[in-house]
């Protein structure tokens, strides 16, 4: 059971008692996020900040608290952002998770409590069940609102790849306490809600609602010949990798591609935006394959220049076998690129194979060879799917659809 602790004092139950918003006037929304951007990674959690810059068009007011665990450090905002940081005690690693939300409700509770005083809340919106989610439950508990969460990940138990530890048993208790007392479950794919249904074994109020793109920052160019920068009269193609350096996101994959396909095409060349700790690994494989003078780690990028990125490069891969969505992608294909992704993923309800993108199997190098050969080898082709990528992200998928779909879920848990 999710507990909100004993030292609850009759006081402060008076002044955290509901609060009465005016007829008519904005849906105040809080929202509680361990993903934002702050002053050391000004990129991290652009997927929620830039969808909150879109709520004023919804008639939405917004209060964003940042959180982080003391063992962490402290997070600054950016320079010009409202974003609150606020700090928590937690026992570092995932041991820590199944106390964090409870450690995050109390350190949350007085500084909450006073917003709604000054300015009522309508709604919270948390980020993860654990810790955003489960301090958003007992601070709605107090406050007599409603809360929503979303899940992004295909981890929607938190079992942390410890799949049944004791540990992992009880992270999946509080997660599932968590989705049972949501006004809302929210899921960046059908993937994700399938198994959150499948875990719980009972009606649960969720919905799919897919993360959208700045279609007007990830655009294609005007005209672009991407594959005419020639070295000695042959093509010079790049294939373009987006995401946290992990082996599970796949660039070892597109690196043995890649290595294979040399004599085929002498000039083709890779960059690789991100960081995180497997980038020696990577280093290594693509030393080991004779092609490090091909592939450049290009680091951490702010947004104008992966958008560059994407629109300059020939083909995008993230063969990603644990990916509960992926703006990468959606990012690439608004850019009218390729995208080469994987089966079975959340993605994979959006990408049409042959169509709008290409679907391989996970860790199937062969089919990623034979994948870029014929997206290289073929200017029509891969315009041919650009295009329908693009048409794709701007018939549903962009920032505003996005949004206009969680001002609908507001709505909802807000009606009287």
């Amino acid at each position: 059971m999710i507990r909100s602790g004993p030292h609850q004092a009759q006081s402060e139950n008076a002044t955290l008692g509901p609060a009465r918003r005016e007829p008519g006037s904005a849906l105040h929304i809080l929202t509680l996020t361990p993903f934002f951007p702050y002053d050391a990674n000004p990129v991290y959690g652009t997927y929620i900040s830039e969808s909150i810059e879109h709520f004023a068009d919804y008639d939405l007011q917004s209060t964003v608290i940042g959180v982080s665990p003391l063992y962490q450090g402290p997070r600054r905002p950016l320079s010009g952002s409202k974003a609150k940081w606020l700090r928590y005690p937690q026992i570092p690693g995932n041991r820590g998770l199944p106390a964090a939300g409870a450690f995050l409700y109390w350190r949350l509770l007085r500084f909450v409590g006073k917003m709604h005083r000054q300015r009522p809340i309508d709604a919270i919106h948390a980020h993860a069940a654990l810790p955003c989610g489960h301090a958003a439950s007992l601070l709605a508990k107090r406050l007599n609102i409603p809360f929503v969460v979303t899940i992004h990940g295909l981890d929607v138990f938190n079992a942390c790849f410890e799949t049944g530890t004791p540990a992992a048993r009880r992270r999946a208790k509080i997660s599932a306490e968590v989705y049972r007392r949501a006004g809302s479950v929210i899921c960046v794919s059908h993937a994700i809600e399938k198994i959150l249904k499948d875990g719980l074994r009972q009606p649960l109020r969720s919905c799919v609602i897919y993360n959208g793109t700045d279609a007007d920052v990830f655009k294609p160019e005007e005209t672009t010949f991407p594959d005419e920068t020639a070295t000695a009269g042959k093509p010079a193609p790049t294939i373009l990798i987006v995401g946290n350096l992990l082996l599970a996101k796949g660039h070892g994959v597109v690196l043995q591609a890649m290595a294979q396909l040399s004599s085929q095409f002498p000039g083709l060349n890779c960059q690789i935006i991100g960081e995180g700790p497997d980038q020696n690994r990577f280093a290594n494989l693509a030393r080991d394959l004779g092609i490090s003078h091909r592939v450049v780690f290009m680091g951490r990028q702010d947004r104008e220049s992966v958008a560059n990125a994407m629109r300059a490069c020939t083909v995008f891969a993230l063969p990603s076998r644990f990916e509960g969505l992926g703006c990468a992608y959606l990012e690439a294909m608004a850019c009218a690129k390729p995208v080469i992704a994987c089966e079975g993923q959340g993605i994979g309800e959006i990408i049409q194979h042959g169509h709008n993108g290409w679907l391989i199997p996970p860790d199937g190098v062969q089919q990623m060879a034979q994948a870029l050969s014929q997206l290289l080898g073929s200017v029509d082709l891969r315009a041919r799917i650009g295009a329908h990528a693009r048409q794709t992200i701007t018939s549903g998928l962009t920032m505003t659809d996005q949004v206009r779909r969680l001002n609908d879920v507001y709505r909802d848990v807000t009606r009287p």
